[in-house]
């Protein structure tokens, strides 16, 4: 049996997702998206079908009008990217109101024709609805992700490549904590070809690509007017694939704490372990003081959002 995708939200993130799924020919896709979006799905779906010959892939892609969820029953994978995207001036967590109702909307149509998959979440404020989400579906922390700290990761990655002038392939960076400005770069486990960052940068200049890094989104929603999406597609179809794949790649997401990292009751940026149950295994890193003071002020910021929730 071919595996099945459902991307719900087929603006630019949920489009660009599709696009990578495509491309990697793993599953089917059916793309849906709220009742006023009318046909632009099926739109959207059409042309990515069309584009199959050129690129060589054999994904079947169906768009559904109207807001319907017909042909997503018995998804392995649900991808959760509607929501408001985020304006400049606004942080993550202005976005909380707008965006809970979705999340809750979603769950209630996918839920019942998809039972079993694992569901993705990637609308912002992206911890808080990861929270939501699990809380809402009632399914086993395992199969509700938010992507978060992948994407931040691959931000940091791709501006030391190119501060350093090196291939993208020789850099690995980790990043931890709330996807938000207040996230944790993990400096001293972040390395070219296995020598840790401090050894090729100063201070000062590693520093600066940190703090880019924590403003990677705002700078892209400054400069486009709204949020980023050729990266976050990228993400969501990379970790997809592990999950399809039954990988076990190690990439940081939210999850669901019980204990791990000293918390409990919320889902943060940690590294993960991800195969066909979708969060395999929880890696705890020992932190510093200083990574740790990092982190109590990401989660502080986490908890403060989750407590403006309805």
């Amino acid at each position: 049996m071919r595996n099945k995708i459902t991307i719900v939200g087929v603006g630019n993130v949920g489009a660009s997702c599709a696009l990578w799924l495509a491309k990697r020919g793993l599953a089917d896709l059916v793309l849906v998206d709220i009742p006023l979006a009318k046909t632009m799905p099926v739109g959207k779906g059409l042309d990515l079908l069309q584009a199959g010959p050129i690129e060589g892939y054999n994904a079947r892609i169906r768009g559904n009008a109207d807001g319907s969820y017909e042909g997503t029953d018995n998804s392995d994978i649900v991808i959760i990217t509607g929501g408001l995207p985020r304006k400049p001036g606004m942080s993550r967590e202005d976005l909380v109101g707008a965006n809970q109702q979705v999340i809750v909307d979603v769950l209630d149509q996918a839920l019942p024709r998809s039972p079993k998959a694992i569901y993705l979440v990637v609308t912002n404020p992206l911890d808080t609805m990861t929270y939501l989400a699990f809380k809402h579906a009632g399914l086993p922390k395992n199969r509700v992700i938010g992507q978060a700290g992948i994407l931040d990761s691959a931000r940091m990655a791709a501006f030391v490549a190119q501060e350093l002038d090196v291939s993208i392939e020789n850099v690995q960076t980790v990043v931890l904590g709330g996807h938000g400005d207040e996230m944790v770069p993990l400096t001293r486990y972040s390395t070219v070809f296995g020598r840790p960052l401090t050894e090729w940068l100063s201070p000062e200049r590693l520093n600066a690509i940190v703090e880019r890094t924590r403003k990677g989104g705002g700078e892209i929603v400054n400069l486009l007017g709204t949020s980023a999406y050729y990266a976050p597609g990228a993400a969501l179809a990379k970790m997809a694939e592990a999950v399809l794949l039954d990988s076990r790649l190690i990439v940081p997401a939210s999850t669901y704490l019980e204990g791990e990292y000293g918390l409990n009751d919320i889902c943060f940026g940690v590294p993960v372990k991800l195969g066909a149950n979708g969060v395999e295994q929880i890696i705890e890193y020992a932190l510093t003081a200083d990574e740790q003071a990092m982190a109590d002020k990401s989660v502080k910021i986490i908890r403060e959002t989750i407590g403006a929730l309805k």
